[in-house]
């Protein structure tokens, strides 16, 4: 067909053409906007540093391995990857390793020079392991119970610059299970009464309690699934693949009673019932599986993975099929996405061969949660090897380093780094090995072992402890610094040394934080803790970290480290001094009893004021967050008590006493060292000076003592005070001059 009059061409002087064009370019700014806000690489770069964006040239390139690539192109850093991650993760290493800049969680954001130090000749690092994991189901309560977006933004962050593209994401659980139990005929307070409180969220979905630590208001239920839906929505956006809780059969323990169901009871877990357990052969679990499912989807989306670990911790299996609620598990999963992977942690005995052997290959990814420590690979020497590895599963190396959210320097650095290299030199692992992972009960401690991991797998040869701390020294401060690359080689050799013949689970437990007795050598009713290390050595390296703590004043990181490492040689001079106050009673040496004594309190006092010139420290920093994410006073004290309790008590009387769950989350922070700890020593040392002076033993009831402390509210606040390298000056002064 062939128009009679064509329009007339538009000139320049049209109203048409005038208005045409000026919808033409708000279409182009639009389009330019939507691009910026979908690449999260821009944002990444502006909440590290204002402008940050405009001094990098970003380039994506497809390729069949994960690589980072670091270049130059006139005054701007070209950082090439094949995905978001891998693109994080090189502009990471280069301002490590090019620009001396080290983000932290002790600080995320840096001031950029104008003109970024050029990268002279490109470098490339590349991974044929497609994963790199994150965190462990108690991370998200002994460290982000009580998280806002604002932190969870920070930690996704994070998460993209250290390479992490799979993570676990148990967020918002509560809203799920609110929502099946509603369609199974539970009432709002059967419901409350199953899930756990703010403070104890991990060890509800690992199930091992019920309840504990709520009930929650409804306002928990809405905030949670709100915080939820932004956490993996930016996972999503980087490429972070979110680790949703699947369902693994669990169901409230009176589910038989009301529901008529065919359970198993997994027993008591610290002295807290479990869940119960729904057998495979119940016709229901499909149906319930399958409403589990469906609301999760309907509120997080569909996923890639997802975590399950049943029986965890000691869980009775007895009268199970493991074979059968294996599959069951396995084909609820299936239904829900046919491409998805179960995750599961190998802890202990978990887990259980008959449940996993039958599973088809690439249907698992089993963490070996303690390959820095007891690693189940199949590496000989391990006390929980397992000589056919995870079989036909895929499976990642992981680290777990820290339990309970301790404070306190650790590592394993020649294990973790010859573990990994033999692993993947193994001709048997290295065909299933598919990455690395952090596994941690806590974070926010020990930096420098994260990101060690972390860059296993972008180094392609094996490397020695020596040499890669010179590199991180430098890359942590800023500068080359003899006295700092001394203090730290100490270190490595030594407290981030721990020998594989000696399990050490965690750091060795600081005696300040223990209930009082003379011969007390831990503070929680599992550490393993054992002499591997000189503490002279600590000591050392805090005397070297003083003596330029002036030339390093206003360095964020520096001033990080020389509390903490401080706060360490206190803690060793603290585990010194209580044996002269031993000594000194059981010989009835009244006078030297009363001057140690007196001298190991004063460590404590001592102690606390170092860490109060550090918010990271603070007990109040805790508390503080607890209570933020309340709206009503009673809702901020009641997570100010889930607050309090788990570091503390843990549980109620019988979980804190005959389970033994007292002091595991213990923390040497400032506040509740002066408040608490103390408070224990002193009314420990009371009672020895009144037997020395004729009176009987007195008979201490602990939990007694300790609960009111669980009760208060609102006394601390998150701010630090004082000039940390002032106080910390005096301080080494006053105890080791």
């Amino acid at each position: 067909m062939r128009l009679e009059h064509p329009p007339a061409p538009l000139r320049k002087g049209d109203t048409f053409y005038t208005t045409m064009k000026k919808l033409f370019s708000l279409f182009l700014l639009l389009s330019c906007i939507a691009t910026l806000s979908a690449n999260p690489i821009h944002g990444l770069l502006e909440r590290i540093d204002q402008g940050a964006s405009k001094k990098f040239i970003i380039q994506q390139q497809k390729s069949d391995v994960d690589f980072f690539e670091l270049d130059q192109k006139g005054d701007k850093v070209v950082v090439r990857g094949n995905n978001y991650v891998s693109i994080a993760t090189g502009i990471n290493w280069y301002l490590k390793y090019h620009a001396g800049i080290h983000l932290s969680w002790n600080g995320m954001t840096a001031d950029l020079p104008e003109v970024l130090p050029a990268v002279k000749q490109k470098e490339r690092h590349e991974t044929n392991l497609p994963y790199r994991y994150a965190y462990n189901y108690c991370t998200f309560s002994y460290s982000m119970a009580f998280w806002d977006w604002e932190r969870w933004q920070q930690e996704i962050d994070w998460m993209a610059l250290h390479g992490v593209n799979l993570s676990l994401a148990l967020t918002g659980a509560e809203t799920v299970w609110k929502n099946v139990l509603t369609k199974l005929g539970y009432s709002k307070d059967e419901i409350n009464d199953f899930v756990s409180g703010s403070g104890f969220t991990a060890w509800w979905l690992m199930n091992n309690l019920e309840g504990w630590g709520g009930p929650n208001p409804d306002s928990w239920y809405v905030q949670q699934e709100q915080l939820q839906k932004k956490i993996v929505k930016r996972m999503r956006e980087y490429g972070i693949h979110p680790v949703l809780p699947g369902y693994c059969g669990m169901v409230p323990h009176n589910a038989k009673e009301k529901l008529g169901l065919n359970v198993a009871d997994p027993g008591l877990w610290c002295s807290y019932n479990r869940p119960a357990f729904l057998q495979p052969e119940d016709e229901r679990f499909e149906e319930i599986s399958s409403i589990y499912y469906k609301e999760l989807t309907k509120l997080y989306g569909k996923s890639k993975f997802y975590a399950m670990d049943p029986f965890h911790e000691g869980g009775n299996t007895s009268g199970v099929n493991l074979d059968a609620a294996g599959q069951a598990v396995m084909d609820a999963m299936k239904k829900c996405n046919p491409e998805a992977v179960w995750v599961i942690q190998a802890w202990q005995e978990n887990p259980r061969v008959p449940m996993i052997q039958n599973r088809k290959a690439g249907d698992m990814l089993v963490l070996d949660l303690h390959a820095e420590c007891r690693p189940q690979w199949g590496d000989a020497w391990s006390e929980w090897c397992r000589k056919d590895g995870f079989m036909q599963h895929d499976w990642a190396y992981c680290m777990l380093l820290n339990f309970g959210g301790n404070v306190g320097l650790h590592g394993k650095m020649d294990i973790l780094i010859d573990g990994f290299y033999n692993a993947k030199a193994d001709a048997r692992a290295s065909q299933t090995m598919k990455g690395v992972g952090i596994t941690p009960e806590g974070i926010e401690n020990n930096p420098m072992m994260y990101e060690l991991l972390y860059e296993l797998p972008w180094r392609a040869e094996r490397f020695t402890r020596e040499d890669w701390l010179k590199e991180y020294v430098q890359a942590r401060y800023g500068a080359d610094n003899k006295a700092l690359q001394q203090a730290w080689q100490l270190l490595g050799a030594g407290i981030y040394n721990s020998p594989k013949e000696k399990p050490q689970q965690g750091t060795h437990e600081s005696l300040f934080c223990a209930r009082p007795g003379l011969d007390v050598w831990k503070a929680s009713a599992w550490a393993e803790s054992k002499n591997y290390y000189n503490p002279k050595e600590v000591m050392e390296a805090a005397r070297l970290m003083v003596s330029v703590a002036d030339k390093f004043k206003g360095n964020n990181n520096f001033e990080y480290d020389l509390v903490d490492v401080l706060r360490q040689a206190l803690a060793e001079k603290g585990r010194l001094t209580l044996k002269v106050v031993s000594a000194a009673y059981k010989a009835e040496d009244k006078e030297l009893f009363n001057q140690a004594s007196k001298r190991f309190l004063n460590l404590i006092l001592l102690q606390d004021e170092l860490l109060g010139t550090r918010k990271e420290f603070r007990v109040g920093n805790w508390t503080e967050m607890a209570r933020n994410i309340g709206s009503t006073p009673e809702e901020k004290n009641l997570y100010e008590w889930n607050a309090r309790v788990q570091i503390t008590t843990w549980g109620n009387y019988a979980a804190s006493e005959r389970g033994n769950l007292h002091d595991y989350a213990h923390k040497e922070w400032n506040g509740i060292l002066k408040d608490f700890y103390y408070m224990r020593w002193k009314t420990y040392f009371d009672a020895l000076t009144a037997t020395l002076n004729g009176s009987l033993v007195p008979v201490i009831d602990w939990y007694a003592i300790e609960e009111p402390w669980t009760k208060v509210s609102d006394t601390y606040a998150a701010a630090p005070e004082g000039d940390c390298v002032e106080v910390a000056k005096r301080v080494y002064k006053a105890v080791f001059e």
